[in-house]
């Protein structure tokens, strides 16, 4: 199982989320600063430092974590690929609001005096994103271990586990918060799920897009067969019909890229029929069709 394409296409909201959490975890890294990261009753309630509520949305504690989230953040690019950057955008902010409201809350029910009690990153939108993964993506190959049943999903979910347990009590509790949020988005609060934000705040992030290299599959520059040119000083005295071209059949591998994001493999056929092959045409009409 893969996450689709390589590379951030169609994804230019996951590409830019990924890159602020890198950078903004390589700067408390490298200015020492990981051992002041992490949330606690005191820093939200005793001695507000609101600055530490906004680092904990994008800056992992320590380099293990960096790596696993980003990882993560990076394979569930295939939802925004399944819904489009505009709902993925809604996605994200829903899921960052309520997972901090959930630490919050925790928080103050605990009333913990431990310092960083509660470690940073972006765990709600991670581990939110562990919700649709489960009832969204489904599995396409399974095999046996010593005995042991996998899944293509289990690299997954063992990953998944890794960033949950490696701070323990720390990781744990904002990793829950983000299965709750997670869970509130599939049962469509407050209509969350028809959401979207202004066209104007997604294009920003396609401004920031990097130039895709190659182009779609299936796209060619050549002349139909039975055209025509035309030169200068030259008449063409009989027309000839253009003949029509039957479709051609999707490449399999095309077909495997739209199951992967959740899609049944008989309509994305027939959407990639409909799009002459072209994976981001055919996204698009799978997407409208729902």
């Amino acid at each position: 199982m893969n996450g689709g394409p390589s590379g951030f296409n169609n994804a230019p909201v996951t590409r830019t989320f990924v890159i602020a959490c890198a950078l903004f975890t390589l700067f408390f890294g490298i200015q020492g600063g990981f051992t002041k990261l992490g949330l606690s009753y005191q820093d939200i309630f005793v001695k507000p430092r609101f600055w530490k509520l906004i680092m904990s949305v994008f800056s992992f504690s320590s380099t293990p974590e960096l790596l696993f989230g980003l990882y993560l953040l990076y394979y569930f690019r295939v939802f925004e690929r399944q819904i489009g950057s505009n709902k993925y955008s809604v996605f994200i902010l829903f899921s960052i609001i309520f997972s901090l409201l959930f630490e919050v809350l925790a928080l103050r029910l605990l009333r913990d005096p431990t310092p960083n009690l509660v470690t940073t990153g972006p765990y709600g939108v991670i581990f939110a994103s562990f919700v649709p993964f489960y009832f969204d993506i489904p599995v396409s190959t399974r095999f046996r271990v010593f005995g042991v049943h996998f899944s293509d999903k289990s690299f997954i979910y063992l990953a998944g586990l890794q960033l949950l347990l490696s701070s323990w009590k720390r990781s744990l509790l904002p990793g829950m918060c983000g299965i709750f949020a997670g869970s509130l988005y599939r049962l469509n609060i407050f209509r969350i799920r028809k959401a979207k934000f202004p066209e104007f705040i997604t294009s920003f992030f396609s401004r920031l897009s990097w130039p895709s290299t190659g182009s779609p599959r299936g796209a060619t520059t050549r002349n139909i067969a039975g055209s025509v040119p035309s030169h200068p000083g030259r008449q063409v005295g009989r027309t000839y019909p253009t003949p029509i071209v039957p479709p051609m059949e999707p490449p399999e591998d095309s077909i495997a890229t739209l199951v992967s994001m959740g899609f049944d493999r008989n309509a994305a056929r027939q959407a990639l029929v409909q799009a002459r092959n072209d994976i981001n045409a055919a996204t698009n009409i799978l997407i409208e069709s729902q």
